[in-house]
């Protein structure tokens, strides 16, 4: 995972930027008959830890949302929670986004990794 800090805090260390953060999940395949699924479960999981770990480390997490694309494919941009996300960034609702590893935003999978 990837934090991207704002340039303004190196210049000065007492300067706390308040991150809106989007929390970002997706899996491609529905589970079964459950509601999320285990890896949605599991990528929130982790991402969360995450969270938790910056604000140990005095980071300004003023608020967090979720969006969440539950047995939506990746190769598409059209996904109700991508596009959720999307509209708050730029209606300035968020100003950070945390996702599991980017193939939940576009949707590689292990063959498409292997042939970069």
């Amino acid at each position: 995972m990837t934090f991207v800090q704002n340039s303004k805090r190196e210049k000065n260390e007492n300067y706390k930027i308040p991150w809106h953060v989007a929390l970002y999940v997706r899996l491609s395949k529905e589970d079964g008959d459950k509601i999320e699924s285990d890896s949605i479960q599991n990528q929130k999981r982790i991402i969360e830890q995450h969270l938790k770990h910056l604000r140990e480390q005095g980071e300004n997490i003023a608020s967090v949302i979720a969006y969440s694309d539950d047995g939506y494919a990746g190769g598409s941009f059209d996904r109700p929670g991508y596009q959720r996300m999307i509209a708050d960034i730029e209606a300035g609702k968020i100003n950070c986004v945390i996702f599991k590893d980017y193939c939940a935003i576009i949707g590689l999978n292990q063959k498409d990794l292997e042939n970069q």
